[in-house]
């Protein structure tokens, strides 16, 4: 018995701005066919975004598939045409009105794409940290919210903070010492 699985052939591929559907006929390790579907979508960006002591947040966004707005870091889809530190530099733009000139770091969190759902589709997620330069004057008609950066806040953010993808970016963050409070050098996980 062969204990691979073999792609056996593309039944339907729907292409849309959005995503790409993909219906596949695999055969499995026990040689049962399968008729397996998944999606190909363009990696996410997510970015931390620090302005003096506090994160800031771009204007909640509405989430079709939830059918409510969310508290969400600014973030987006990536465009391969770019960088991923050009893609967060347009997204920077885009969702809180930060220019490069504006930042005093801007730095890739995760080396590797985490990877999002593999076993449906092909998507990464990558994260940045940005620093705002306190002699910068925000926009606030780009802002939703602030928390500070103490152990407190973070905490009471992590209960507002339902998108998975923000908070593994915000965890990581922490984890790596990039985010640390203002009351202990990062959070303690207990």
């Amino acid at each position: 018995m062969n204990n691979s699985w073999e792609f056996l052939s593309k039944f339907v591929e729907i292409k849309t701005p959005w995503l790409t559907l993909i219906g596949e006929k695999i055969k499995d390790d026990r040689g049962t066919i399968l008729d397996y579907w998944r999606v190909e979508k363009d990696d996410s960006l997510i970015i931390i975004t620090q302005y003096q002591k506090q994160l800031i947040f771009p204007k909640k966004t509405f989430r079709v598939g939830i059918k409510k707005a969310t508290l969400d870091f600014a973030g987006g889809r990536v465009n391969p045409s770019f960088t991923l530190q050009e893609n967060a530099l347009i997204i920077l733009k885009r969702e809180l009105n930060i220019d490069s000139q504006d930042l005093l770091v801007l730095t890739q969190i995760n080396p590797e794409g985490f990877i999002i759902n593999s076993a449906f589709n092909n998507q990464l997620l990558w994260g940045f940290y940005a620093q705002i330069n306190p002699d910068v004057k925000l926009d606030r008609t780009f802002i939703d919210s602030t928390y500070n950066v103490t152990e407190e806040d973070v905490k009471e953010l992590l209960k507002e903070l339902t998108c998975v993808q923000c908070r593994t970016i915000l965890l990581e963050s922490i984890y790596q010492g990039i985010v640390a409070t203002s009351q202990k050098n990062g959070i303690e996980f207990n």
